[in-house]
Order: structure tokens, then C-alpha cells, then sequence
């Protein structure tokens, strides 16, 4: 027998602190040790492998820092095996997506800006409690396993999320709190500053918005000092890396040749004459070079043409001038058009400026309604938003490979947008899908696209609650001067250090998105950011929105299904679905209808012609009914006995009429009466107490036979 030497784990530790009265325990030196940092977050009863990973040297060629960001959802988390014919784990589901993109917006500007080494954080679900949200504890074991590595890495950042229940700010709400919550925030902050902003809210207002977020802070400001902890006690020294610098030689050549022509060709509000002729003037400079210079500086020349064109639009910026020639608060110029496309449910084009997108709306029936399979308790999605960027909206030349995250996030911040005022099942009984396609890019799709979701769903009939609008204000930090500005575009965005996303109705805030490129944001910065988004939001509303469309349709296109909605007893749905399906088929075949039933007794009827919808529902009336005493039926004789006949009342319902009860006169047999297949009036005499249906024929009068 061999001898065992038992493993000891000589740099196991375990931390502990408290969040939102949960304890959250950090156990590192265990568990996947080959990484550069690892840690295992348990808080309540979710747990998160996170490790950190770096190549010990960059790829040829890289000229960015190559961060990926991956939330591995395990389905074993919530005790449940995949649904899909592999029965494991596929592509990750769009609230992974989202989560990977929590994790990696606020920590990305805060790596080293000539880091070129590939870094990979993987975090990796194991349990999920429901109540304790694994995004959350993903992303504070994203910040713990970077901190306590060696990659260069000098912040520590902490998240959580943010709920407003009964008027209380509430960190970390569980799932009951989420439900009756007022917003939906995840908050990412440094000790000193917030880095990250998303957020869904029901219509609260900037104030509300702004005190809940600066509350959260202090509660960060303590999980930053325990992290900060846990980095002093184990936290490894960081590597040196190759620091990656511009070639400063050509980059003042190029600046002393073509500065000044740069800022004549940059002055317009065109991006197409922008691009052209910055392009032809470094074509005119490159061709001046010497051979031997381009073969030795050459490769640099796009880099530094990158760095003149961000120096000066953001020198511009910060004097308060912009690339076309608007004042800091202008909003470029808008149109809003509806019914773009009378054959689809609904439609709506919002342009501003360059930036011109096109939604589309669907409605469909509840059984259309999106089935998810996540680690998440959402198990399906009746409102569903898309958004398609592609190549030719901004003049570029690749094939398209589907949505990458970047498209899902903006779909999903325009769904949050616009989720707080859509109609309930009980008020609209449909399933929506709405698609906004960029057809043209120049900054701000996104709230483009809220703006232009708002029109199309007006223009299908969807009895929104109030319209919303999205814009987005920029930040310029210069020195000391933080400049901020509304309704960036392209150019501003690319070279500036702000994308502050706001969308929100006329009452409040319904979503929020802040993407940053320094170490964070003031107070004071993000107040100025509220109030500019509101103003410039109540105008877009005001002067724009409103005047294409001022409320939505009284009726549903004339192309969309028409859908209502009736209740039977859940014991009937068996008799209206029949065995194998056979009678639900029939009524859908019969009526030209679509119908789906719930668990719960609703039927849902939905067919393009409002005649069709009502024949399938009297069918099924007629299934489900329930004769009742008194009632009067013109039905057929489906069987002989010798003591009467059985008359089919109802599908699936029949009723016995009495040999006594068929005639005023004495009849000796059933067949002097009746055949089978005969059509005769009878009326309900009584119901026993075994649910059996006694009938007569001679009771019916022939007044009542007319009627």
C-alpha cells in the first residue's frame, strides 16, 4: 500500500467583514493557485471562483490593452442541468454578458495605460442563493484576485447594488427587496471615487438618484478599506512589464507639419469631410518622408496621428469650443418620424445630427415570450429589445458575425430604458419585440435608440405609461478644470473621458449607463451630469418627440394580432387542449386563430382578423361551459338506450332525456321517438349530484325553440 501524504494548504486564509448585515468571506491560497490571484467569495450562500491571469509578455502587434472579462455561468449553481439537447453549458446567456461587462467597464481605465499584456479574469459561479447577487460578488472577487496578484494593477475597486424600498436606500437587496424595489443600481467605486454607474430605476427622480448613489459610496468606501486590507497582507509585488510610449520623434514632426491644417480639417460637424480630409492631409505628409525614415518610424505614423487628433479636440473642449461649432449644452439637430414602415406592428427613425437609428416593433402573443435558462430566477422575458450596429453605419467594410457585447449591452440598457413603462399582461396582453438598427453612427446610438423605441412603440399602439428619452453628457479633465458637455458625438467620445448615458421620462430616471477613461468621478461631476441629461431630455421630448407622435395609437396595426384574453376553470384545460392536442389543433385549424393557455386558466387568443380571435373564443366557451337548469339546446341524439336517449349538448358534454320526458303522449319505445343523429330541442331540467344532465323535450315550448 502506498503512503499518502496528506496536501496542506500552507498559504490557505480566510477574511472576513460584513455587507448589508451578510457576511462576506474571502478564501484565497486554496484553491486554482496556477493563476497570478485567485480567491473564493462566499456571501450568504453564493460563492464565486475569481481568478486573475497575465501573459508574461505582449503579442506582436498589440497596440491596446487586450482585458477580456468572462461570467461562467454553471446551471449546477441553482441545482439544475441545462436545457439545451447537449445538456451543458453553451454560449454565455445575455445577464452574463451584462455582468462581464459590469466587471470589466470599471476596471479597465484603471490598468496602466501602456499595459499590453493579455490579462483574463474568470469568475466562475458555484452557488447562487438568489438572494445574494453573484454579479456582485463576481466583481468584488474580480477587484480581490487582481489586487492580491502580481499584475500591475495600483486602485482597489469595490461594487455593489443599490435599491430604493419604501423610501430607504438598500445595499445589496435580496431577491423579496428587488421585487417592490424603486431602481435597479450596480455601483462601482474606488475609496475616493465612482467608476461605474448601471442602472434601471422606475421613473426616480435625479435627486433620489443621487443621494442613493452617494449613500452606497460611504458603504464602498468600507468594502474598498477591506480589500485594501487583504492586498496589504498577501498581495504579491507587480511585475514589470514593457512600457509601451509613442514615438515622441515623428509625433512632433507630424505635429510641427500638419497641426494647424488638423484643426482647420477637423472644424465641422461632418464626420465623412472630417475623416477625409484629415486623411488626405497625413497622405501629403507621409509622402514627404524619406524611405529610410518610414522604414524606421513608419509603422508609429497611425498612433501618432490618433494622439494630435485627441490633443486638440480635446484642447478645443476644454476652451470651451467643439468640433461642429455647438455650444457646450447644444444638442445637435433632431427629426423623429413614425410609421416609417406601414406593413410592420410599429415603427419610429430618431436622428440626431449623424446618428440616425430605426426601430422596429413586434407584438406577439404570450407564448412568444423569450424562455430563459440561467442561473438567475428570470425565467422568461416578455419584453425583448435588440440592436443591430452594423459596418456601413459608419462608412466601414466588414462582414457581419452577430451581436457582440457591445450591441447586447446597448440593447439591453435601451430594454432597462424603456422596461418601467410598458404595459402590464392585464392592461396588454401581448409579448414585444422591439429591433433598433443603426443606420448611422456618429455617438450616442444607444439613447438613440430609447428615443427611437418610444416612437415605434407609440406608433404599434402599445399604451406606454409616459415616453422616454435618452441622451448622454461628455467630460473633458484638464489639470484641475473638469469641463463637462451635452450630447456627445463620435469624436468626443473617442477622445474624451466621459460617456454619461441618461434615459428617463418626464417624472424621473429610467436608466442610467457611465463608461469612464480616468480614475473616476466626483460628486460633483455626476450632478452636472444628472442636470444637463434632464434638460436636454425634456427637450428632446418637448420639441421633437411629442410633435411626431403625442400619444400612442387607440388601436393595434391593422397587420399586428388582434389578442384577447378569457379565464376558464384550470380543470377545463385539459378538455380545451384534448388528448394529443386534438382540440386546441381543431379550434386553431377551424378559426385561423393562434391560441395559448396558461397554468392558471388564462387564454390568450390572438389572430390578425378580430373575427377570428372571437371564433375561437366562443369555441372555446363552448367547451368549457356548464349546462345549467333551465337553458335550452338544440343538440344531437349520439345514443339510444332503452330507458331514453343521450343528447350531445356541449362539445364533450352530453345529457340523458328520459323515454318519459320525450313526448306529452305515452311512447313505448325510445325508437318511436328518436334516431341517433336526429337534431332535437331540450332543456335542462336538473344537474345531480353526480354532475349528470337530465333533459326533457316536452318541457320546451316552441317560443322558447325560436329563440
Amino acid at each position: 500500500m502506498a503512503n499518502i501524504n496528506p496536501f496542506e494548504f500552507k498559504n490557505y486564509r480566510v477574511f472576513e467583514t460584513e455587507i448589508a448585515g451578510r457576511k462576506l468571506t474571502v478564501e484565497t491560497g486554496k484553491m486554482a493557485q496556477l493563476a497570478n490571484g485567485s480567491c473564493l467569495v462566499r456571501y450568504g450562500e453564493t460563492a464565486v471562483l475569481v481568478t486573475a491571469t497575465a501573459s508574461a509578455k505582449p503579442r506582436d502587434g498589440i497596440d491596446f490593452f487586450p482585458l477580456s472579462v468572462d461570467f461562467e455561468e454553471r446551471l449546477y449553481a441553482v441545482g439544475r442541468i441545462p436545457g439545451s439537447f447537449m445538456r451543458r453549458e453553451g454560449r454565455p446567456s445575455e445577464k452574463a454578458i451584462l455582468a462581464s461587462r459590469q466587471i470589466d467597464r470599471p476596471m479597465r481605465p484603471l490598468f496602466p495605460k501602456d499595459l499590453r499584456n493579455d490579462v483574463s479574469i474568470v469568475c466562475t459561479v458555484l452557488e447562487n442563493d438568489y438572494d445574494n447577487s453573484p454579479e456582485v460578488v463576481a466583481l468584488l472577487g474580480a477587484s480581490i484576485a487582481v489586487s492580491i496578484s502580481d499584475i500591475p494593477f495600483d486602485y482597489v475597486v469595490a461594487g455593489c447594488q443599490v435599491g430604493i424600498v419604501d423610501g430607504r436606500t438598500v445595499i445589496n437587496p435580496t431577491s423579496e427587496q428587488r421585487k417592490v424595489s424603486e431602481m435597479d443600481v450596480t455601483l462601482c467605486a474606488t475609496k475616493d471615487k465612482i467608476v461605474m454607474i448601471e442602472a434601471g430605476a422606475k421613473e426616480v427622480p435625479e435627486d433620489d438618484m443621487f443621494n442613493a448613489l452617494m449613500e452606497a459610496h460611504e458603504e464602498l468606501k468600507k468594502i474598498c478599506a477591506f480589500i485594501q486590507g487583504i492586498k496589504d497582507e498577501i498581495g504579491k509585488p507587480k511585475f514589470e512589464y514593457e512600457h509601451h510610449d509613442i514615438d515622441h520623434d515623428l509625433f512632433d514632426k507630424l505635429e510641427a507639419a500638419v497641426s494647424d491644417k488638423f484643426e482647420v480639417a477637423m472644424d465641422t460637424d461632418d464626420k465623412t469631410v472630417r475623416d477625409a480630409g484629415v486623411r488626405a492631409i497625413v497622405d501629403e505628409f507621409e509622402a514627404g518622408l524619406s524611405d529610410e525614415y518610414k522604414e524606421e518610424h513608419g509603422a508609429n505614423l497611425a498612433e501618432c496621428v490618433d494622439k494630435l487628433q485627441k490633443k486638440i479636440v480635446r484642447r478645443w473642449l476644454a476652451n470651451g469650443k467643439r468640433v461642429d461649432g455647438r455650444g457646450m449644452e447644444e444638442v445637435r439637430p433632431l427629426a423623429a418620424e413614425v410609421h416609417v414602415l406601414p406593413r410592420v406592428h410599429g415603427s419610429g427613425m430618431f436622428t440626431r445630427g449623424q446618428t440616425q437609428v430605426l426601430t422596429l416593433c413586434t407584438l406577439g402573443t404570450l407564448g412568444d415570450a423569450q424562455e430563459l435558462d440561467t442561473i438567475f430566477e428570470e425565467t422568461e422575458k416578455r419584453y425583448i429589445h435588440h440592436y443591430n450596429f452594423p459596418s456601413f453605419s459608419v462608412g466601414e467594410t466588414r462582414p457581419s458575425r452577430g451581436p457582440g457585447r457591445r450591441e447586447i449591452g446597448h440593447g439591453a440598457l435601451a430594454e432597462r430604458a424603456l422596461l418601467p413603462v410598458i404595459p402590464p399582461v392585464s392592461e396588454f396582453p401581448y409579448a414585444l419585440r422591439l429591433v433598433s438598427e443603426v443606420i448611422s453612427s456618429n455617438g450616442s446610438t444607444s439613447q438613440g435608440s430609447v428615443c427611437g423605441s418610444t416612437l415605434a412603440l407609440m406608433d404599434a399602439g402599445v399604451p406606454i405609461t409616459a415616453p422616454v428619452a435618452g441622451i448622454s453628457c461628455g467630460l473633458i479633465t484638464d489639470g484641475g478644470q473638469e469641463t463637462t458637455f451635452t450630447d456627445i458625438q463620435g469624436v468626443e467620445d473617442f477622445y474624451g473621458d466621459m460617456d454619461f448615458k441618461v434615459a428617463g421620462t418626464k417624472k424621473g430616471i429610467t436608466a442610467i449607463q457611465v463608461d469612464i477613461k480616468v480614475d473616476g468621478l466626483t460628486p460633483n461631476i455626476i450632478k452636472q451630469a444628472f442636470e444637463k441629461c434632464r434638460v436636454a431630455r425634456y427637450g428632446i421630448l418637448d420639441e421633437i418627440m411629442l410633435k411626431a407622435i403625442d400619444k400612442p395609437r387607440a388601436d393595434v396595426s391593422d397587420w399586428a394580432p388582434k389578442m384577447t384574453t378569457m379565464h376558464i376553470h384550470p380543470d377545463k384545460i385539459r378538455e380545451v387542449i384534448g388528448k394529443g392536442g386534438s382540440v386546441i389543433q381543431n379550434i386553431v385549424a377551424e378559426s385561423g386563430a393562434k391560441v395559448d393557455i396558461e397554468d392558471d386558466g388564462t387564454v390568450t387568443i390572438a389572430a390578425v382578423k378580430a373575427a377570428d380571435a372571437e371564433k375561437a373564443r366562443k369555441m372555446i366557451e363552448a367547451i368549457v361551459k356548464e349546462p345549467e337548469p333551465g337553458e335550452i339546446y338544440y343538440g344531437k341524439v349520439v345514443r339510444l338506450m332503452n330507458f331514453g336517449a343521450f343528447v350531445n349538448l356541449l362539445p364533450g358534454k352530453d345529457g340523458m332525456v328520459h323515454i318519459s320526458k320525450m313526448a306529452d303522449h305515452r311512447i313505448e319505445k325510445v325508437e318511436d321517438a328518436v334516431k341517433e343523429g336526429d337534431m332535437v330541442w331540450v332543456k335542462v331540467m336538473e344537474i345531480d349530484d353526480k354532475g349528470r344532465v337530465n333533459l326533457s323535450m316536452k318541457d320546451v315550448k316552441e317560443e322558447e325553440k325560436i329563440k
